[in-house]
C-alpha cells in the first residue's frame, strides 16, 4: 500500500472509538457477554486459588507433623490399642508431644436428666490422655481442657458442636452436664477442631471419671507430634513403638493429607466451572461477530463515502476489525474487574488472602483479543467487499 494511502496506527484506534461511541448501547451490551465469560473464569480460577492458600496457612498453622494411630480398620479380629500406647509414643525419639482419647460406650451426656434417653444428639463420651487440643493444633474456647492428672475431679470438657447441642456456649460457675446418673462440672469448651473434627461432637472426661462409666482402658487414637524432618520414618517407629508384636494391627495416618485430599477434589470441580466461563465467553463472541454485522450494514454509506474519498478495502477492512478488537478487550477489562471484585468478595468473608493467578488475568485479556479477531475477521471483510457505487446509493 502507498504511504498516500496508508492509515496511522492512531487514526485507525480513533476511527474504531469513534464507531463504538455512535452505538453506546449495543456496545455495552456486546460487551457485557465477552464481561461475564471473563468475570466467570477469573472469579473459579481466583476463589479457588484464595481457597488453596486459606488451606495452606491452616496447614501452617496447625502443622503438618502430626500423625494419627489407630488399629487397622477394615480388619474385624484387630485388637484394640493397648492401654499403654501413648506412653509407649511418648518414648519415641521422634516423637515431641503425644495424647490420646478413648471411646466410653454406652455413657451418653445430657443437659439434665429430664430428657428422654434416647435424644442423645449422637453426642460422644471420650477418656482423654494429655492435652488432646494442644497436640492437634486447637484451643479451649471458653474455659480451660480437663486435669488429666490421677486423682483429678469428675469435670468434662466439651467439643465444639457438642456444646452447640447442648445449649452450652460458654463455661460458668453453674456449667454442668448429666452423665452417668450424676451432675458433672463443665470446665471448658473447645474451638472446632481442623484436624480431627470428629472430636467436636464428643464429650471428654479424666481417665477416672471414664472408668466410673465404664471404659475398657484401650485408647482410640494417639495423637503425636513428630519430627517434621522424618514423617515417613515416623510412621513405622509408632507402630512398632505402639504393638512391637504385631505393627500391622496400628494404622497410621496424616490428617493434613485428607484436607489436602479435599482440595484436590475440589479442584476438579474448579475446571468445569472454568469450562462453563469458557462457553460463556464464545456465546460473548457471537455477539460481538453479530454486533459487527450488523453495525456493517448500518453504516454502508459511510463505507462508500470513505472509499470515494480514496479508502481501499484494507482500510475499510481494519477499520471494522479494530472496532471488534475494542469492543472484546473494553469487555475483557470490565470482565477482570467483575472477577478480581468476586475474589476480593470471597476473600474477606472468609478471612483469606486475595489470590488472583497473574496468568488468569492475562490468559482473560488474550482470550479476547483472540476473540476480537476472530469475531471481528467475517464483518470487516464484509464491510471491505461492499462496492462503492452500491453503498453510495445508500447515501
Amino acid at each position: 500500500m502507498s504511504r498516500r494511502n496508508a492509515v496511522r496506527a492512531g487514526d485507525l484506534l480513533r476511527l474504531g472509538l469513534f464507531g463504538l461511541r455512535t452505538r453506546p448501547t449495543r456496545v455495552v451490551l456486546s460487551a457485557l457477554g465477552i464481561a461475564i465469560g471473563i468475570a466467570a473464569m477469573i472469579a473459579v480460577v481466583g476463589i479457588s486459588s484464595t481457597s488453596k492458600a486459606k488451606l495452606d496457612q491452616v496447614l501452617d498453622a496447625l502443622g503438618t507433623n502430626v500423625l494419627t494411630a489407630t488399629k487397622t480398620q477394615g480388619l474385624a479380629q484387630t485388637p484394640p490399642l493397648p492401654e499403654t500406647a501413648v506412653e509407649s509414643a511418648l518414648r519415641q525419639d521422634v516423637v515431641s508431644a503425644a495424647a490420646g482419647v478413648g471411646t466410653v460406650k454406652k455413657s451418653p451426656v445430657y443437659r439434665n436428666p429430664f430428657v428422654p434417653p434416647l435424644e442423645t444428639k449422637g453426642i460422644g463420651t471420650m477418656a482423654a490422655w494429655g492435652d488432646v487440643p494442644a497436640v492437634l493444633g486447637g484451643h479451649v474456647a471458653s474455659g480451660r481442657w480437663i486435669d488429666t492428672r490421677p486423682g483429678a475431679v469428675d469435670q468434662v470438657v466439651i467439643g465444639s458442636q457438642a456444646a452447640e447441642a447442648l445449649g452450652i456456649g460458654s463455661v460458668e460457675p453453674d456449667s454442668r452436664v448429666w452423665t452417668g446418673g450424676r451432675w458433672v462440672q463443665v470446665v471448658g469448651v473447645l474451638a472446632p477442631m481442623a484436624l480431627a473434627p470428629d472430636l467436636d461432637n464428643q464429650v471428654f472426661v479424666p481417665l477416672g471419671l471414664a472408668a466410673q462409666l465404664g471404659f475398657d482402658g484401650h485408647p482410640t487414637a494417639v495423637y503425636t507430634r513428630v519430627d517434621p524432618e522424618r514423617i515417613d520414618a515416623s510412621r513405622d517407629v509408632l507402630a512398632r513403638a505402639i504393638r512391637p508384636d504385631a505393627p500391622r494391627d496400628v494404622g497410621v495416618t496424616n490428617p493434613s493429607d485428607a484436607l489436602a485430599a479435599k482440595n484436590a477434589t475440589d479442584d476438579s470441580f474448579t475446571g468445569l466451572l472454568v469450562g462453563i466461563g469458557g462457553v460463556a465467553l464464545l456465546v460473548g463472541g457471537i455477539g460481538v461477530a453479530n454486533t459487527m454485522v450488523i453495525t456493517v450494514l448500518e453504516r454502508r454509506a459511510e463505507v462508500g463515502v470513505r472509499r470515494a474519498l480514496g479508502a481501499r478495502r484494507r482500510n475499510i477492512r481494519d477499520q471494522f476489525l479494530v472496532e471488534s478488537l475494542l469492543l472484546s478487550f473494553l469487555g475483557g477489562v470490565a470482565g477482570v474487574v467483575i472477577g478480581v471484585g468476586v475474589t476480593a468478595a470471597f476473600a474477606a468473608a472468609n478471612g483469606a488472602p486475595l489470590t488472583v493467578p497473574l496468568w488468569a488475568v492475562v490468559g482473560g485479556l488474550g482470550a479476547t483479543v483472540v476473540i476480537g479477531g476472530v469475531s471481528g475477521i467475517y464483518p470487516a471483510a464484509r464491510a471491505a467487499r461492499i462496492p462503492p457505487t452500491s453503498a453510495l446509493a445508500a447515501v
